[in-house]
């Protein structure tokens, strides 16, 4: 698939265990020429505990992107993309997500 030039909206949807499998692929996509655009909702940004190093891994993801992460409402619908990837997908969101107009 060639990404070079493509928008890629990224949705990260858990901050505890799916950032560091996704930080790999975020590499990928910015390595073949893709412009990743991070974001993330603020219950998720905002969570504080010992067993969370949710800010290590968001200054990671803006390092490696170049971008900020995005996770006001506002900022994120103003976004134009050409892709949207979610991830991780577990089931239960992507059900939550994908079926809500059926």
């Amino acid at each position: 698939m060639k990404l070079k030039n493509k928008k890629i909206v990224f949705g990260l949807t858990s901050p505890f265990y799916a950032f560091k499998a996704t930080i790999n692929e975020m590499k990928k996509i910015v390595s073949e020429g893709g412009e990743v655009f991070p974001i993330i909702a603020k219950e998720k940004y905002d969570i504080d505990s010992k067993f969370n190093d949710t800010k290590d891994y968001i200054s990671k993801i803006e390092y490696i992107t170049n971008k900020k992460v995005l996770e006001s409402r506002e900022e994120i619908q103003k976004l134009e993309n050409d892709i949207m990837i979610i991830a991780p997908c577990s089931r239960k969101y992507y059900r939550k997500t994908c079926f809500i107009n059926l």
